[in-house]
């Protein structure tokens, strides 16, 4: 592209250059041409004129005395009647520019001067004009050269961000280039940079939240599943696959939640529900994985209490905080149940070192964790308390106490907004 732009604007100055170039040599040659003859009829009548005065006042006219009124490159000849011819200079031999006068005495002064004075002229001429347009030439390839770069660099970073986002990497570069359709698309491709960043993003934190939701259900699965195999009382095999059954249920309610949040965050789902129900299912799922661990999980508190929010998603709080007493913790996991003003609570707690002092309230921050494990299982959790209007909070590090707040009473209901009617704020 460069190479294309210094040549189409070194073909336009070169034609510019050979249009007003030709002219102008056309003009200054006929001009110095016409001054040159002027200078030779002026020189003619200048002679003549001496001549009439020399006459007329008897005085001698011989070419002694004219020879001093003529240049050296110039040759003059006077014809007096009845006298013999004069002759001044040095006659040319080549082309001459020649110009004749008659006296009043009835004398003829002839004039004749080289034409290679013109021509000399004409070449000087036309050596600076060549000059000139030699210095055009090269301003204008400079001019071109620097006019390329400006619009060749920023055509070569735009293709270079273009292939960057089609390899996976989404950083805008937020560079402009003083070049209004430039910057145009360099707005379009930082505005598609950033969409592609937050759709991957989205999908990354997908795939995070769900291999981590996922996982605690069916590990609840495959342990009932495995209290199937080892037992031969039917009664048995009746009550593990029924709560089975609820796990598969819940399973398939965390699927559908993960995947409504990813089309539409703002979707919620919120009821009002039974608190127990919750925290019995959570305790039957969870004492096989304390039982095997030797330790004990257990409820108190206030009964039969009414919360707001996604029974799934209130689920899936309460056993990420399960689970994580079960992996960091220690001893017995207490579930208390209280209220405070308009809210329900669930303490989660058990006797276990806590929350490393250096990362506080950092613990809800994705990849923070004070073991090695994936360090989302809490932020995820507080994702889910806040979707349904609540919190999820560290009410005490050491030893650690986890409080989930949900609302007892649903939020008022707001009329829908037409989106055509103007909205006043």
């Amino acid at each position: 592209m460069r190479r294309r732009l210094i040549q189409s604007t070194l073909a336009v100055v070169l034609v510019v250059i050979a249009v007003f170039g030709v002219s102008l040599v056309i003009v200054e040659t006929r001009t110095i041409s016409n001054s040159a003859q002027e200078r030779v009829d002026s020189e003619a009548l200048r002679l003549a004129s001496i001549v009439d005065s020399r006459i007329s006042g008897a005085e001698i006219v011989d070419s002694e005395v004219l020879h001093t009124q003529v240049t050296d490159d110039r040759y003059a000849i006077i014809r007096i009647p009845g006298d013999p011819v004069i002759e001044v200079g040095t006659k040319s031999t080549g082309d001459v520019i020649r110009s004749t006068a008659k006296g009043e005495q009835g004398e003829i002064v002839t004039v004749e001067e080289p034409r290679s004075t013109v021509t000399r002229e004409v070449g000087r001429t036309l050596l600076i004009i060549g000059a000139v347009a030699l210095l055009a030439v090269v301003a204008a390839v400079l001019l071109a050269v620097r006019q390329a770069n400006r619009l060749a660099s920023p055509l070569t970073d735009l293709a270079e961000t273009a292939e960057r986002l089609g390899s996976g990497d989404p950083r805008p570069r937020h560079k402009r280039y003083s070049v209004p359709e430039l910057d145009r698309v360099a707005d379009v491709l930082d505005s598609s940079a950033e969409r592609i960043a937050r759709m991957l993003t989205a999908e990354r934190r997908l795939a995070a939240d769900a291999s981590h939701q996922l996982r605690t259900p069916l590990t609840a699965l495959s342990m009932r599943l495995e209290e199937i195999t080892l037992t031969d009382d039917p009664d048995t095999v009746k009550e593990e696959a029924t709560i089975a059954l609820t796990q598969v249920e819940r399973l398939t309610d965390v699927v559908e939640r993960l995947l409504t949040n990813a089309r539409d965050p703002r979707t919620g789902s919120a009821v009002s529900f039974d608190l127990d129900e919750v925290i019995q299912q959570q305790l039957a799922e969870w004492r096989p994985a304390y039982r095997s661990a030797g330790r004990a999980i257990v409820s108190s508190g206030k009964r039969h209490l009414q919360a707001v929010g996604t029974p799934g998603a209130v689920a899936q709080v309460l056993a990420a905080l399960i689970e994580n007493s079960l992996m960091h913790g220690g001893g017995t996991v207490a579930l208390r149940t209280r209220v405070t003003g308009n809210q329900s609570v669930v303490e989660v707690t058990d006797e276990g070192p806590g929350v490393p002092t250096d990362l506080g309230a950092r613990i809800f921050e994705r990849t923070i964790s004070g073991r090695n494990s994936t360090g989302i299982g809490l932020a995820v959790a507080r994702d889910l308390a806040e979707a349904d209007g609540g919190r999820l909070e560290m009410l005490q590090a050491q030893p650690p106490v986890f409080g989930l707040f949900l609302s007892r009473t649903p939020p008022a209901k707001r009329p829908p907004v037409d989106e055509d009617e103007p909205t006043v704020r």
